[in-house]
C-alpha cells in the first residue's frame, strides 16, 4: 500500500487581470461524496485538461476526473502571460539561447505539436481571435544589450532555417505606440492566447466528456488492490489510473523531492481605456505581444476588445521555496511594474493598474520535466520550465498517451528527455538560485 498525505497547499496571491475579464458558464461543483472513475487527473491547468481531452479521444466510453484545488483558471494556469511559443525560449539562461541542432529541432517540433493541439481546441470549440490568436511575438529591446541579445538570437535561428524579421526603432514604435524600444526580433510561429478564456473555454468544450471538480484540494493520495484512492475534505474518488497535472505542486505529492524550483512572476493589467480616446502614441496597434531582449526584463501584451484597451506588463523574478508569497510583495512589485509602464507610455499615466498578481513557475536545473509513471498507475506531467502553455500541454496529452500504453515517435522523444536533476542542498540552492536572479535583474537594467 502507498499513502501520500499532502500537507502543503499552494497559495496564489492577487487576482489575475486574465481571470477578472473571462467568463465561464457552467456552475462551480465541489467533490462531495464518493465518486468511481476510470481516470483521475488532479490538476485542471493546461496539462490536466490536455491530459483529460486526449483521453477523451483514446477512451471515449471511459469516465475521466479532473479535480481541482481551486477555480478553473484562478491558479497558474489563468495567471501566466499567455505565450504558446515554438522556437527555442528558456528562462533559466541570460539569453534565448538555442541548443545543439539535433536538441533544438526536438524541442521546436515538441512545442510545435502542442500548438496544433491547442489549435484543435480552438477550432473544435470556437475559441474568439481574443481568445486564441495565431500572431506570432516579438523580442523588444530597450537598450544596446538587448539589441546584442537580438542580434545573436536571429544568427542563431537563422543557422537552424527559422523565419524572423528584424523590426527598427521606428517600426517599433508604430506597432506599440513607444519610442522606448530601439528594435525587435519577430517569429510568426507563436500564438497569443487569453490565458484563462482559453482554459475555461477547454474545460467547457470537454463538457459531459468529464467530470470537473473543483475547490476540492486532494490531502491525501493512496494505492491499495491496484486501486487510488484521493480524499479531498468532503469527498473521495476511486480509480486505477491517476495523473498528476500538478506543476511544482507534485513534490507534496512525494515525487521529484528535491529536484524542482519553485520561483514566482509577477504582473499587472491596467484597467480598460478607450482605443480611439487615447493619445495617438498610445493608440498605436490594438494588439501586440513583446518579449524581453533579455529574458529577465518586461513581458508586455496589449489587448483590445470592443474598443476599450488594456496593457499587461510581467516583471520580476524571486524564488519562493514555501509555494507563496505575500500581498505586500505583490503590491510592491506593482509600484515598480507602475514606474516601468510610465517610461514606455507615459501618456497612460493616469490609467491605473486594476490588477496585480503573482504566479508560480516550476524550473528543474536541467530544464528537463517531471515527467512519467511514478509508482504503478499513477503518472507525473509536471515542471514545465517557465512555458507553461506549450510544455504543460504537451506533458498532459503524453502523459494521457503513456498512461493509454500508446506508441509513437512523439511519446518515445518526450519519455527519453532526462528527468530533473538533483538540486545541491538547500542553503547551497537558496544563495545560488537568489545571487544569479539578483545579478540577471541589475543586467537588464532598461529592458526591466
Amino acid at each position: 500500500m502507498s499513502t501520500h498525505t499532502i500537507k502543503r497547499l499552494p497559495v496564489d496571491t492577487g487576482v489575475s487581470g486574465w481571470e477578472a475579464i473571462s467568463t465561464r458558464t457552467a456552475p462551480v461543483r465541489q467533490l462531495d461524496g464518493r465518486v468511481s472513475a476510470d481516470w483521475l487527473i488532479i490538476g485542471a491547468g493546461f496539462a490536466g485538461l490536455s491530459a483529460a481531452r486526449r483521453l477523451s479521444q483514446l477512451h471515449p466510453g471511459d469516465s475521466i476526473a479532473v479535480v481541482d484545488a481551486h477555480e478553473v483558471a484562478k491558479g497558474p494556469a489563468g495567471r501566466n502571460s499567455g505565450f504558446m511559443i515554438d522556437v527555442p525560449h528558456s528562462l533559466s539562461s541570460g539569453e534565448y539561447s538555442v541548443a545543439g541542432e539535433s536538441a533544438t529541432a526536438q524541442e521546436i517540433a515538441q512545442n510545435r505539436f502542442a500548438i496544433a493541439f491547442a489549435a484543435d481546441v480552438a477550432r473544435e470549440y470556437g475559441l474568439s481571435a481574443q481568445t486564441f490568436d495565431p500572431s506570432g511575438k516579438i523580442n523588444a529591446a530597450a537598450t544596446e544589450r538587448g539589441m546584442k541579445l537580438n542580434s545573436n538570437y536571429a544568427r542563431s535561428l537563422n543557422s537552424i532555417g527559422e523565419q524572423y524579421q528584424l523590426l527598427d526603432a521606428a517600426q517599433m514604435q508604430a506597432i506599440t505606440g513607444s519610442s522606448y524600444y530601439h528594435g525587435g526580433l519577430y517569429t510568426p510561429g507563436a500564438v497569443m492566447i487569453q490565458p484563462a478564456q482559453y482554459i475555461r473555454d477547454l474545460a467547457a468544450g470537454l463538457g459531459d466528456k468529464i467530470s470537473l471538480y473543483e475547490r476540492s484540494p486532494i490531502i491525501e493520495l493512496s494505492r491499495a488492490a491496484g486501486t487510488w484512492t484521493a480524499k479531498s475534505a468532503r469527498g473521495v474518488i476511486h480509480a486505477p489510473k491517476v495523473i498528476l497535472a500538478v506543476n511544482g505542486h507534485v513534490e507534496d505529492f512525494g515525487h521529484f523531492q528535491g529536484r524542482l524550483l519553485h520561483v514566482f512572476t509577477y504582473a499587472s493589467m491596467t484597467a480598460a481605456y478607450r482605443h480611439d480616446a487615447s493619445a495617438k502614441q498610445a493608440a498605436s496597434q490594438e494588439r501586440w505581444a513583446l518579449l524581453p531582449a533579455d529574458p529577465m526584463g518586461a513581458t508586455l501584451r496589449k489587448i483590445t476588445i470592443e474598443g476599450y484597451s488594456r496593457i499587461v506588463i510581467r516583471t520580476r523574478f524571486t524564488y519562493d521555496p514555501s509555494i507563496q508569497v505575500t500581498p505586500a510583495r505583490v503590491a510592491a512589485i506593482a509600484e515598480e511594474q507602475r514606474h516601468s509602464m510610465d517610461a514606455r507610455f507615459p501618456e497612460l499615466k493616469s490609467i491605473p493598474l486594476e490588477f496585480s498578481w503573482a504566479g508560480r513557475l516550476c524550473l528543474s536545473r536541467n530544464s528537463a520535466p517531471a515527467f512519467g509513471e511514478v509508482e504503478e498507475g499513477l503518472y507525473s506531467a509536471c515542471c514545465e520550465n517557465g512555458l507553461g502553455t506549450v510544455k504543460s500541454t504537451l506533458a498532459g496529452v503524453m502523459a494521457a498517451e503513456l498512461a493509454s500504453g500508446m506508441h509513437s515517435s512523439s511519446l518515445d522523444n518526450f519519455s527519453r528527455l532526462p528527468g530533473p536533476s538533483k538540486l545541491p542542498p538547500k542553503l547551497l540552492t537558496t544563495l545560488g538560485v537568489n545571487s544569479v536572479i539578483r545579478w540577471q535583474a541589475l543586467r537588464t537594467g532598461r529592458e526591466g
